[in-house]
This record gives structure tokens, C-alpha cells and sequence, in this order.
């Protein structure tokens, strides 16, 4: 998983698909925090237009052909969706963040080749980690689940 994560993190430009007008909803987090270290980061969104002066995306397949990482923050059927569209558009390494996993999309991703991260905080991962999430990578660490 190591090597995975490694592979997600050396993209040039990132999307995260599942931002809302709502700040408290976990995916304007995760485009919150991925813009706050540096990392060129485009919502998808069919709903808007802009978020934070951001242009939105409609879809994976309307991004700039930059973007080789996909973070989703959506339900699991759309989660479906979504990979099948990163396929599509050659986006190699996605992040499905917990609540947006199935076995339907983990088998097709698998299947297909995809560099595929589930099962753990894309928020774990962001240095300098912040807030609970620290904690929670601690936990992770001395559980032995931490692959860093």
C-alpha cells in the first residue's frame, strides 16, 4: 500500500470528485486541506460552477489532462461511476475515501489495472497532519495498520 500511496502522491495536478457548496462536507475538506499545502487541485462537481475561486469540473472526463490522481467522496453506486470515468480519461490512481468503497468498485478497479487506495483517510496522509486526523494515524501506527 505504501508504494501506492507513493504513486497517488507524485501526480503534477489532482481532482477531487465529491465537493459541495457545504464546507463541512468531507469532500470541500480534503480539496480544502489538499490546496492549503500547495497540491493543484480541481473540484468536480456538476452542482457549481467555482468553489473557492476554483474552477469546478462537471466530470472526471472534462478535467486538464494534468490530473493523474483522483480523490472520490461520493456514495458507491456514483463511486462506480467515477472510476469507470477515470478509466476512461487514463487517470491511473484513485483514493476512495472511505463511504465511497464497494466491492463492486474495488473488484472493477482491481480488474482493470487502476492504482486503487481504500480503506484509509486520503487526510491521514497530508503533511504536516492536522487535528484528529494525527491521532488517527497514531492509532493506525501503533495498531499496525499504518503502511508509512
Amino acid at each position: 500500500m505504501k508504494t501506492s500511496i507513493e504513486r497517488f502522491f507524485s501526480s503534477p495536478a489532482y481532482a477531487v470528485v465529491g465537493v459541495s457548496r457545504t464546507p463541512r462536507k468531507f469532500g470541500s475538506m480534503v480539496f480544502r486541506e489538499m490546496k492549503k499545502r500547495g497540491f493543484v487541485v480541481h473540484p468536480v462537481t456538476p452542482h457549481m460552477e467555482a468553489l473557492e475561486g476554483e474552477r469546478c469540473y462537471a466530470s472526471v472526463s472534462d478535467l486538464p489532462e494534468d490530473v493523474q490522481s483522483v480523490v472520490v467522496v461520493v456514495h458507491p453506486e456514483e463511486a462506480e461511476r467515477v472510476v469507470a470515468a477515470c478509466k476512461a480519461k487514463g487517470v491511473r490512481n484513485i483514493w476512495l475515501q472511505q463511504g465511497a468503497e464497494s466491492d463492486k468498485v474495488i473488484a472493477y478497479a482491481q480488474e482493470n489495472g487502476l492504482n486503487l487506495i481504500y480503506g484509509s483517510c486520503v487526510l491521514m496522509f497530508l503533511e504536516p497532519v492536522k487535528s484528529f486526523h494525527a491521532f488517527h494515524r497514531w492509532i493506525a501506527k501503533v495498531a499496525g495498520r499504518y503502511p508509512g
